[in-house]
């Protein structure tokens, strides 16, 4: 089958998609949607085709179909996130193939559309995908932005920007106060949906018996108090984010509908006989950890890889030390403006050799308590107020306002990293100096996110 060529204005002034299906029908349906965008569109029927057209053309964006005839659309979504990187690729799969759409995210892919194909759901897909070369907001303001030239810091910014030209669903993990909602907003401001609205919702803080009205809304009469038809959380985010924080709070009976509400992109408000359709990207956020929970039962396992499709994590202050002198200055400087107080060198060394329990955070308050308690314009450690046995240098470190759970998690991670260290990175050595088997090790290091 040869490429087929749908214009209607020059070449030049159009946005070029290329559509990649072996059902004519489908690909006329999507053709006709385009160019009443004002599109362009090259249809390819092969995985063939599709790779011929993409090495002659250049396009803002491909729509391609899962099962082709000479093999499927994964190979393309790989393709293109190797050979062409900024342009975005949606895969359109058959109704219910979850596992697909899932994997054509983790492939690269920028979002996914299930057939039978809903008109309102690709024009908002396309939309969306073609503001992506100029979406996005400045995020290099070091104040609104994550701050810090650690290694693990480097790394966290460059897979938010890489983050930000999907529409994966998104986990962050990390302890309480390590940044996960910041990370979330400035993948939000960065994406194409930087304009729409960005909702944060903490799922610990709502009542059981609202969560259902308090996510999708409900109509007047519902139930007692329903005086008006009121919008939940998935239509005051329609376009745009939803951050669900503290996602293991979630009560199981909620998972439940929450999980149909991704896989189907609808929602059904408490007293309607309707589902509507809704635009939302989903990134969640907990400091627990969402497999043990899972082999707990406390967690939905489809839910779970629902929701991680792409992991990531948010290292503790503890683990960046490097990063507390520009964290301490730029939290000042927020404060009092061009003229902060200074820290001591004693002080600064405190806070370099305490164990942050608490994260960025608990930084933020330490400094807010110092510089109400210091005498003029500096700093000094005893205005700090830090226990001696909380440092982490300590023989015998406390717990500071941390859960057993993290702390154990803490000396876990240390005793890890220390035998790799000893070993020189050899991990089955590192296993053996640990007397823990290879498998273990390997098990340990998944859960505590060690890379």
């Amino acid at each position: 089958m040869s490429l087929a060529r749908t214009e209607r204005r020059p070449r030049g002034e159009l946005s070029q998609v290329l559509v990649v299906d072996d059902e004519a029908d489908i690909r006329e349906l999507i053709e006709l949607t385009l160019m009443r965008m004002g599109l362009a569109t090259i249809c390819a029927g092969s995985v063939s085709e599709a790779k011929a057209a993409l090495n002659s053309e250049a396009f803002q964006l491909c729509l391609t179909d899962m099962r082709l005839p000479d093999g499927d659309g994964l190979e393309i979504v790989r393709h293109i996130s190797e050979h062409h990187p900024q342009t975005p690729v949606a895969v359109i799969t058959a109704y219910g193939s979850a596992e697909n759409a899932v994997a054509a995210l983790k492939a690269g892919a920028f979002d996914y559309l299930a057939k039978p194909v809903g008109l309102e759901q690709l024009r908002a897909l396309v939309k969306s995908a073609l503001r992506l070369p100029g979406g996005g907001q400045d995020a290099e303001n070091p104040l609104q932005s994550l701050i810090g030239d650690s290694p693990s810091m480097q790394q966290v910014r460059a897979m938010i920007e890489k983050l930000a030209r999907s529409q994966a669903p998104i986990y962050i993990s990390g302890e309480s106060g390590s940044g996960k909602e910041l990370a979330a907003r400035l993948i939000h401001s960065r994406s194409a949906r930087a304009t729409a609205p960005f909702v944060p919702v903490n799922c610990g803080a709502i009542p059981e018996n609202l969560m259902e009205s308090e996510f999708f809304g409900y109509r007047k009469g519902a139930f007692t108090g329903a005086q008006d038809d009121r919008d939940g959380f998935f239509h005051a985010a329609h376009g745009g984010t939803l951050f669900l924080d503290e996602v293991a709070d979630l009560p199981l009976a909620m998972q439940v509908k929450l999980l149909r509400a991704i896989q189907e992109k609808r929602v059904r408000k408490v007293g309607a006989v309707s589902e509507e359709a809704v635009d939302v990207r989903i990134i969640c956020a907990t400091h627990k950890n969402l497999r043990e929970l899972v082999e707990k039962g406390l967690f939905r396992q489809d839910l779970y890889y629902r929701l991680n499709v792409i992991e990531l994590r948010m290292p503790p202050l503890r683990e960046r030390m490097e990063d507390i002198a520009p964290l301490v200055e730029a939290t000042l400087q927020r404060s009092f403006g061009d003229r902060p107080p200074r820290l001591s060198v004693a002080a600064l060394k405190a806070l370099e050799t305490y164990s942050f329990p608490g994260n960025v955070r608990e930084l933020e308050n330490i400094l807010e308590r110092a510089t109400a308690l210091c005498s003029g314009d500096q700093i000094e450690a005893d205005d700090l107020r830090l226990g001696p046995d909380e440092f982490s240098g300590s023989d015998a470190p406390g717990r500071g306002s941390e859960t057993l759970d993290d702390y154990l998690n803490r000396l876990e991670r240390q005793a890890i990293l220390e035998a790799i260290q000893k070993a020189d990175g050899n991990r089955t050595a590192a296993a053996r100096l640990l007397g823990v088997t290879f498998r273990s090790l390997r098990y340990r290091l998944e859960r505590l996110g060690i890379e």
